[in-house]
């Protein structure tokens, strides 16, 4: 029997795990930590406040585990947080994480960088958080901490350079740096110039499976592991979190529930005339994938507010004595979810939401039911945008908290329009990183098979006729709520 470990490195906490290689979860474990704010909207950490938890994380998780039968180790989590090390590997500063906001003034100015240039379409990637931004700022504020850099890297890639002692990043976190030509898959030289870096601050981009290195001897033994373990190169957290959906791999679109809703779905070329965010992704030299994401950013939030903050209580509608899932679409209240803005349809973050349609004779289940509606419609808006084809939608996968309310999920499908299968969503980006981790030692034979040897459906719905004319009308309504808000904003 082997075993293979996951790290995701997320923004509050370091989350661990344990699989055997048929994929099965052993053992999970996590440490949190605190990210600081010196000033407003600066988000910052130490890189030594990362390692200590994720070095104590890991020998939890061994804590009764016969440690010889590991053979390999992933590293992901969150995408953009950038570190930046000296001549020696040495952080210079703390690092500036994916959520920082205060290059937000530098942010016309590396637009106007890549106008008219071959990298034009990196205008609409360049945001706050993004690693070039920040790069920026560092120079500009900072100039005898930039005149230190030797190297920079993306949060989940530092972990793995103190493991192995190897520099290098993947496609994904290369991809989303702002810095990266993705149609020619390399570094842009145009940011190049702009930044003043030579070519050797930029880590080799390299697919995740690439196996980084052995771990280095000294780590090995203060973790209790054999330095036989290698570590690949990994990716970010998105990616991670759809490999065992068989999101990337089989191809299937995603839709994850949880606090913001994501939809993700592989594509075979770019194309940045369409919403959402290109992210690359590859499994190995000859394979290498577009993945496509884009964000409500009020989903299961919205669910929440709803229930605990205005009714107060815990009620969650999910059964024909509370609503006829026969007349779902029939009812005349309509909720508009963006409640902390809009990052993908809009990108307006200043939007908000709203009850449309409400009388003295609606009830709570009525406005529940509502609020349910608004976010999938939400999701038919936001998949149209991303032009996500009737071809690809034949089915939409859901994960997450929100999957696992029956009655919502019959929504999904009637304005959907199409079959919506209920998963168990295991284990997260920890969880995808260590069959990845499987599949780079050999264990798994292909990427296709990745998710099929621990694919758990729970349930499918299926789109019903009647209710589907329903909701397209109610659809149509619903789209004429953001220009009616942006009048009385």
């Amino acid at each position: 029997m082997s075993y293979y470990i996951g790290i995701d490195l997320g923004t509050s906490a370091v989350k661990i795990c344990l699989i055997d290689e048929k994929g099965n979860l052993i053992k999970e474990d996590s440490r949190s930590y605190e990210w600081i704010q010196p000033k407003d909207g600066w988000k910052e950490i130490s890189t030594k406040t990362w390692w200590d938890c994720t070095c104590d994380g890991i020998k939890s998780l061994l804590d009764g585990v016969d440690s010889t039968k590991i053979k390999g180790v992933g590293v992901t989590g969150q995408m953009h947080s950038l570190v930046l090390l000296d001549q020696d590997g040495r952080s210079i500063r703390p690092v500036i994480m994916w959520n920082d906001t205060r290059t937000a003034p530098l942010l016309s100015e590396l637009k106007e960088i890549v106008k008219g240039t071959e990298v034009e379409y990196l205008d609409n990637m360049i945001t706050t958080g993004s690693p070039v931004a920040n790069i920026l700022w560092v120079k500009k504020n900072e100039y005898e901490n930039f005149k230190k850099i030797r190297k920079f890297l993306i949060g989940p890639d530092y972990i793995v350079y103190r493991l192995t002692g190897t520099y290098g990043t993947d496609y994904c976190e290369a991809s989303t740096s702002s810095m990266y030509d993705t149609y020619n898959k390399c570094w842009s030289s145009v940011i190049r110039e702009y930044i003043g870096f030579s070519e050797e601050v930029y880590p080799e981009v390299k697919e995740s499976t690439k196996i980084a290195g052995r771990i280095l001897p000294n780590i090995a033994k203060e973790l209790g592991l054999s330095e036989e373990v290698v570590v690949i190169i990994g990716t970010g957290d998105n990616p991670a979190s759809s490999i065992p959906t068989g999101c990337l791999g089989k191809n299937y679109p995603v839709f994850s529930m949880g606090t913001s809703g994501v939809l993700m779905f592989p594509r075979d070329q770019l194309d940045y005339s369409a919403k959402g965010k290109n992210i690359l992704f590859s499994f190995d030299k000859n394979c290498c994938k577009i993945l496509v994401q884009g964000v409500i950013q009020s989903c299961g939030s919205s669910y929440s507010w709803w229930n605990d903050n205005i009714l107060n209580c815990d009620y969650y509608m999910d059964d024909e004595s509370l609503i006829d899932y026969k007349n779902l679409g029939k009812g005349e209240v309509l909720f508009y979810p963006h409640l902390s803005g809009d990052k993908t349809i809009y990108a307006d973050p200043l939007l908000r939401g709203a009850f449309v349609g409400i009388g003295t004779s609606t009830s709570k289940s009525e406005m529940t039911l509502a609020v349910m509606e608004g976010i999938a419609f939400a999701l038919r808006q936001l998949s149209e945008e991303m032009c996500l084809s009737d071809i690809s939608l034949k089915e939409l996968r859901v994960i997450g908290g929100g999957s696992k309310n029956h009655l919502w999920m019959q929504v999904l499908s009637d304005v959907m329009k199409t079959k919506i299968v209920q998963l168990d969503g295991k284990g997260g980006a920890g969880y995808g990183v260590a069959l990845l981790t499987a599949y780079a030692c050999g264990e798994i034979q292909s990427p296709d098979k990745i998710s099929e040897s621990i694919e758990s459906i729970k349930e499918c719905f299926y789109p019903r006729s009647y209710n589907m004319k329903l909701y397209d009308v109610k659809y149509e309504k619903y789209k004429k709520i953001h220009d009616a808000l942006l009048q009385i904003r």
